[in-house]
């Protein structure tokens, strides 16, 4: 597999326990970028290959240092830090039964927890562990239904429960 940038690095000693050297690119230099509506994009235009999509999606993680893809590339492990608009964890659909269950763009499923939702911008979050998820516009359709607008506040309802969402 090719390495995701051909930049000058930082390069890290060996991790314990093996001889993998660690690469790190910071956000500056990576040659790629996340927009606010989850595309990826480069200096081309946004990615258009549904693969090449799902994989770098699927490679999404987050440290103190902001969101990184990362592969194993044999002898080296490369992390490639990137730019993203608010988050790059989106809810891409619902799943509705005795819970409500979110599918990320990562492909991990998280339950929803409406006291952690809240609004900004006009767009639905939900924080989950020390980020947010942004909720798409297919998700929110599916939502739809358990949001409700009662004098001037929304409301998330679900069976029998009810949280005010909170505004950012």
């Amino acid at each position: 597999m090719k390495s995701w940038s051909g930049y000058e690095c930082a390069m890290r000693q060996p991790r314990e326990n093996n001889s993998v050297k660690e690469i790190i690119i910071p956000k500056e230099k990576a040659v790629f970028w996340m927009d606010g509506n989850g595309r990826w994009h480069n200096a081309d235009g946004p990615f258009r290959h549904p693969k090449l999509i799902r994989y770098f999606n699927s490679a999404i993680n987050w440290d103190s240092n902001g969101f990184f893809v990362s592969q194993d590339l044999g002898d080296r492990h490369e992390k490639v830090y990137f730019r993203c608009a608010e988050t790059a964890l989106f809810a891409m659909e619902a799943s509705i039964k005795t819970g409500i269950e979110l599918l990320l763009n990562t492909r991990q499923r998280i339950p929803l927890d409406c006291q952690k939702l809240c609004v900004k911008n006009d767009r639905l979050f939900m924080h989950y562990k020390e980020i947010l998820v942004k909720f798409t516009d297919r998700c929110m359709m599916q939502l739809s239904a358990y949001i409700e607008e009662i004098d001037d506040a929304y409301y998330f309802r679900f069976n029998e429960t009810r949280c005010r969402i909170a505004l950012s």
